[in-house]
């Protein structure tokens, strides 16, 4: 198995933690708001088999592992009865966005953990500062570094990192039904709600098969500020 093997295996373990922690913390967030419906179907929980969704967590993310860009997707969506909110237009902003909150909680955890390989080996600061100018299409930079434990260790960390960013910042695109449309519709006529929920879909599928520009110029920023991160550590 070659390096390129086994960063498309920590490739699709980090995206399966990663929507699992994000649908989970929805599932939170609306018991804590009020609405158990969630935690009654088991959905507080980082069990994948709870949370896959065929295209978005299977078919998707073959998709891009394909076509070598980072992976993106999503998992089954959060079932929210809003009825059942305390301040159901506060409540199902919060229940949306804690999605990607925890997803960029878990970068700023895996931050921390590379800082703490940084801080005690030179070996593994050696490595950290080299992932970003080799991933991901010279993997062979870090295998020639060092056959050590460090370096799988420490390029799982960082796709766990990109995966999460990539997630947390694709769903926060105000598009339905990502959870960035939850905070967008909010301020809309609710004639104009209506239309958006419903064919709002149609810019999802735009944005995914035609905008990979946009996507791109919304992500990256994201990567290169945690890049920035490592090469100081």
């Amino acid at each position: 198995m070659t390096l390129q093997h086994v960063d498309i295996l920590f490739q699709i373990i980090a995206f399966v933690f990663a929507i699992s922690v994000h649908e989970s913390a929805h599932a939170w967030m609306a018991n804590k708001r009020g609405d158990p419906t969630a935690r009654m179907l088991g959905r507080i929980t980082l069990n994948p088999i709870k949370h896959i969704d065929p295209v978005g967590t299977v078919l998707l993310p073959l998709m891009a592992v394909l076509a070598h860009i980072p992976m993106l997707g999503w998992a089954k969506p959060t079932p929210v009865d809003t009825r059942n909110f305390r301040q159901p237009v506060l409540d199902d902003i919060l229940t949306s966005v804690v999605g990607p909150i925890s997803n960029f909680a878990v970068v700023g955890v895996t931050a921390i953990l590379m800082a703490a390989i940084a801080l005690v080996s030179k070996l593994g600061k050696s490595i950290i500062h080299v992932l970003p100018l080799a991933y991901p299409n010279n993997l062979e930079l870090l295998a020639a570094q060092t056959s050590s434990v460090l370096m799988p260790l420490n390029l799982f960390l960082y796709e766990l990192a990109i995966i999460n960013i990539v997630l947390a910042v694709f769903n926060l695109i105000p598009v339905p039904p990502l959870d960035g449309s939850h905070v967008l519709r909010h301020l809309l006529p609710a004639s104009t709600q209506r239309i958006y929920d419903t064919v709002g879909w149609l810019g999802l599928l735009a944005l995914i098969y035609l905008g990979g520009g946009i996507l791109g110029r919304l992500i990256f920023p994201f990567i290169d500020a945690f890049n920035s991160v490592l090469v100081r550590l």
